[in-house]
């Protein structure tokens, strides 16, 4: 059986690896396009909500649910013509997927992820 608290570290590390990628552009003094900064903006939330679902596992529908109005926002808002519409709907996708959690309407084999 695995150790729990080595999971949990591999996790703070994958979230801290997200955020430092999504600051390299950054301190490497890249010039800072519309790409640059939706992609910095979604790898900081998703980092920043892994460490809140790990810590706290009752938050992940509401955690899912932010995520997804942020990638389809950011998404639509900050990137060019094909890719916008791509990232709303993957965004609607996550949104429709957080409620069906909240009002537990999915399968049971998909359920488990939200209830723990």
């Amino acid at each position: 059986m695995a150790n729990i608290k080595m999971f949990k570290l591999l996790g703070i590390a994958l979230a801290l690896m997200l955020i430092v990628w999504a600051l390299t552009p950054i301190f490497r003094h890249q010039t800072l396009t519309n790409d640059v900064i939706a992609t910095s903006i979604i790898l900081i939330l998703i980092g920043v909500a892994y460490l809140i679902i790990l810590y706290n596992p009752s938050w992940t529908k509401a955690v899912f649910f932010f995520e997804g109005i942020v990638i389809a926002v950011v998404g639509y808002m900050l990137l060019d013509f094909p890719y916008n519409f791509e990232l709303a709907i993957v965004g609607l996708i996550i949104i429709t997927i957080a409620v069906l959690a909240y009002l537990q309407k999915l399968p049971p084999n998909i359920l488990r992820w939200f209830y723990r």
